[in-house]
């Protein structure tokens, strides 16, 4: 398997775990569509956690790199799509993903981070949903797209 980081994987699912439970405790879901969505309009009574929240996404984001992390083996464009392509391709499945969370109730961190260590059935039935779907677009787009 290529690229594969068990140690920086099972730090990251920990602090995942970690900020999940700490936002459960508070009676709040850890999934980031439903903060994000918080923010746009903003709710003033939930603004400060959701924007920490999201500034800490941010920060660890660029934290990363800057404290030694090597990013050099993420390639955000794997199939070499030309510029026009790989930013269509880019809006086009953020507004599906968008399109999916806002039908389903919740994004994967949602649902099966949250929702499934709730025991939540209906956050079981969306995670096996969105797998599906993933698998489903990795086919089409490797197969038919050629990439």
């Amino acid at each position: 398997m290529e690229n594969f980081t068990p140690y920086l994987s099972l730090a990251g699912g920990l602090i995942i775990g970690i900020s999940a439970t700490i936002l459960l405790t508070g009676g709040r879901i850890a999934g980031i569509s439903g903060i994000l969505g918080g923010l746009v309009p903003p709710v003033v009574s939930d603004l400060g956690w959701r924007v920490l929240f999201v500034l800490g996404l941010i920060g660890g984001a660029v934290l990363f790199p800057i404290s030694g992390g090597d990013i050099s083996y993420i390639n955000i464009n794997p199939y070499n799509w030309s510029d026009n392509e790989h930013y269509i391709a880019m809006i086009i499945g953020g507004l599906l993903v968008g399109l999916g969370t806002n039908i389903g109730a919740g994004c994967t961190s949602g649902h099966g981070i949250c929702g499934l260590g709730r025991l939540s059935a209906r956050s079981l039935v969306a995670t096996i949903t969105f797998m599906v779907v993933a698998v489903i677009t990795v086919f089409i787009i490797r197969t038919f797209l050629g990439a």
